[in-house]
């Protein structure tokens, strides 16, 4: 544990709260050391699990420790885990006269492109989205004036019909704001409360659909992650701390916990993005600058993809099917399948593994807290690959209750399939590894990546289990488990850099776009940021920026984001640009066909000082041994896998499969056929041999 005696604060914690577990990672600054801690999630009190695990960072556990702590950096599944769940507060919706139903309709798309069936249920029902009379055009101009009688009366509807959160969304308020700028102004009025959301400040920006439901769900998170980010800075407060805290976002950037509050929408993929910035490190320090991350934590399994070193970037993703943030973000695939995702058997006799999770309270059957659904960790308990009598998470669980696992899959899968406990078993995790599969074909195979050239890194308490399964299944040939893979989040917590970023539409043809307007809208953009930057009271090595535009032919769709040098922006560079990265993504230019530029994007980013890696490394030399053999169930036969203390393999181990890496934060199932060896910062390189 850190050292805690009358020192002036000299911790950096990261902190990654996932449906399950709460991570710490704990960086001191004196000695260069560093710390992991790992609880239970307390779900629906998601603070109180913050502070157990920040109490556990001393020994002395009656003794406040938070006096200690300069900085701490938060990334969080709360928002994640609230919108794959619809765990989201009760929301209101008032959008100008006729567009009622934008949010259903999305984009004509269906959950399964090519199915005969399929249903959708928008996160707000239609009860509870309002009409009022406003127009204003594409080009800006003001049509009708917004009637505030209207606004008020429909306000006052949604609040008696009990709604927690209203977002007002007009059209075209991204070209003129001024109607919806004067009813949030009556509406936070009438209702004062930080729960009114105007599309126009979170999103302002081109397309009805992706405005409205950015900003839809950013209201229906805001009292969901405000309420758990305000008690927070009440119990870290109350305890002595007198630091920054800030929030990781989406983009992998962090901010201030004010800023989350306002935006929580941001905060979508926090967790998962952190973890995405710190496998890059990790696989860039080992010599891997193409890598496929997944993070299969209690609730999710998220995948994204680093190439060239860089984690990939995207405007735009889905939550789930129509649940479309549109904000800048680390790309990232994110599935319903993590390790308290529960198994059932549905009407058609089919096997389904989640989206529905036991989280960490009750938890998985095995927990024995009263759940009697099986899950994903269920199913590695009763096939061995679990030690049902090792202590789990960091010690919070002492053992682990495998007959009432094995009950829980027999009586509802096992039977209602006519298959034995074990192959049921298998079964789930064959679902299981199918959907993981899937979402890590989507971030590859589907944007044009062999994933033969990229090695996969998992991380979170359950993605090290699956290793093999995910190289099988996509023909990985190399993978990366790292150092502490549960608490992998927390470690990007602390490496990750402040940002923030800002984007306005221009809608106008290449030839016509007015360049001293855009210098001068970049200048706006860049002091708006600058300002965010400087509210978080963060020191920094240095200030970074980057510039794109999003960019089309005429009659296109879809657009590419352009990098832009500030310091050269002439029609014919920006040009040359467009034409340089249209040609990279497919292959050739379109000549003569007018060149549109839809928005400009701006990030200013704060880069935050950087620790060394070698300090996870274990020891060069050492002596080690197995533990003991532990049977493992493993396509369909029982296997006598060797199991190892992982934290105690020297650098240059090498250990073949099948094996068993147990340590605080996870276990690691190394399947027959496969081989690995502990690199020079203690991660594990699995191979196959056959």
């Amino acid at each position: 544990m850190p050292t805690l005696k009358n020192q002036s604060p000299h911790l950096i914690v990261g902190v990654d709260v996932g449906g399950t577990f709460t991570d710490l990672f704990v960086l001191d600054e004196h000695d260069g050391t560093a710390h992991i801690i790992k609880v239970p999630s307390t779900r629906g009190e998601e603070a109180r699990g913050f502070m157990n695990g920040l109490t556990c960072m001393s020994e002395d556990r009656s003794k406040g420790v938070a006096s200690s702590v300069s900085t701490i950096v938060h990334g969080t599944t709360v928002g994640t885990n609230a919108l794959l769940e619809r765990k989201v507060a009760r929301t209101g919706i008032l959008t100008t006269r006729g567009f009622r139903d934008v949010l259903e309709m999305r984009r004509r798309d269906r959950p399964q492109t090519w199915g005969l069936r399929g249903s959708f249920q928008p996160i707000v029902q239609r009860n509870l989205r309002l009409e009022v009379d406003e127009r204003v055009l594409a080009d800006g101009s003001l049509h009708t004036a917004v009637d505030l009688l209207q606004v008020r009366s429909q306000a006052q509807l949604l609040i008696d019909a009990g709604c927690e959160a209203i977002c007002i969304f007009f059209i075209n308020a991204y070209a003129n704001p001024i109607n919806e700028q004067l009813a949030v102004a009556v509406v936070r009025e009438m209702w004062p409360n930080p729960f009114v959301t105007a599309a126009s400040e979170v999103l302002p920006e081109i397309r009805e659909f992706e405005r409205c439901s950015t900003a839809t769900l950013n209201a229906a998170l805001q009292p969901v992650v405000g309420s758990y980010l305000s008690n927070l800075d009440d119990d870290l407060r109350s305890e002595g701390f007198a630091g920054e805290l800030l929030i990781v976002q989406s983009n992998g950037g962090v901010m201030s916990s004010k800023t989350a509050c306002d935006v929580p929408v941001r905060t979508a993929l926090s967790g998962p993005a952190a973890g995405v910035i710190a496998c890059a490190s990790v696989a860039r320090a080992s010599g891997f600058l193409n890598v496929i991350t997944g993070d299969m934590g209690g609730t999710s399994f998220d995948v994204s993809l680093v190439a060239n070193g860089e984690a990939a970037l995207t405007a735009q993703t889905s939550i789930e099917f129509g649940l479309v943030v549109r904000s800048p973000m680390i790309q990232i695939e994110t599935i319903g399948a993590g390790g308290g995702s529960i198994a059932s058997v549905d009407a058609s006799g089919m096997l389904r593994v989640g989206p529905e999770s036991a989280g960490s309270n009750p938890g998985p059957v095995c927990y024995g807290k009263g759940n009697t659904l099986p899950t994903v960790t269920d199913a590695n308990v009763v096939l061995g690959r679990i030690a049902a009598d090792r202590p789990l998470g960091g010690g919070s669980l002492n053992a682990l209750d495998k007959k009432s696992a094995e009950q829980a899959i027999e009586d509802t899968i096992a039977k209602p399939l006519g298959l034995d406990t074990l192959a049921a078993a298998e079964a789930i995790l064959t679902v299981a590894n199918a959907k993981m599969a899937g979402a890590i074909r989507v971030v590859s195979i589907e944007r044009g990546h062999d994933p033969r050239q990229f090695a996969y890194m998992p991380f979170g308490g359950g993605g090290a289990l699956h290793v093999c399964a995910m190289m099988r299944e996509v023909g990985v040939i190399t993978g990366i488990v790292p150092r502490y893979p549960g608490v992998t989040s927390a470690l990007g917590c602390v490496m990750a850099d402040m940002r923030h970023d800002a984007v306005q539409t221009l809608n106008k043809s290449l030839a016509d776009l007015d360049l001293v307007h855009l210098k001068t809208l970049l200048n706006q953009l860049a002091v708006t940021c600058q300002k965010r930057l400087d509210s978080a009271g963060v020191k920094f090595e240095r200030i970074d920026e980057v510039i794109a535009l999003d960019m089309l032919y005429m009659g296109q769709t879809h657009t590419l984001a352009v990098l832009i040098d500030q310091g050269n922006l002439t029609h014919e560079t920006i040009k040359s640009a467009f034409e340089k990265t249209y040609l990279a993504s497919f292959g050739r230019v379109l000549s003569g066909i007018t060149i549109r530029v839809m928005n400009l994007r701006y990030a200013r980013i704060g880069v935050r000082p950087k620790f060394d890696l070698t300090i996870l490394a274990p020891k060069a030399l050492g002596v080690w041994e197995s533990l003991g053999v532990q049977k493992v169930f493993h396509s369909g036969q029982w296997w006598d896998a060797q199991r190892y203390a992982r934290l105690e393999l020297p650098v240059g181990s090498k250990i073949k499969g099948p094996a068993i890496f147990e340590q605080a934060d996870t276990t690691i199932w190394l399947e027959p056929g496969f081989a690995a060896r502990v690199d020079s910062l203690g991660n594990l390189l699995v191979d196959r041999t056959s």
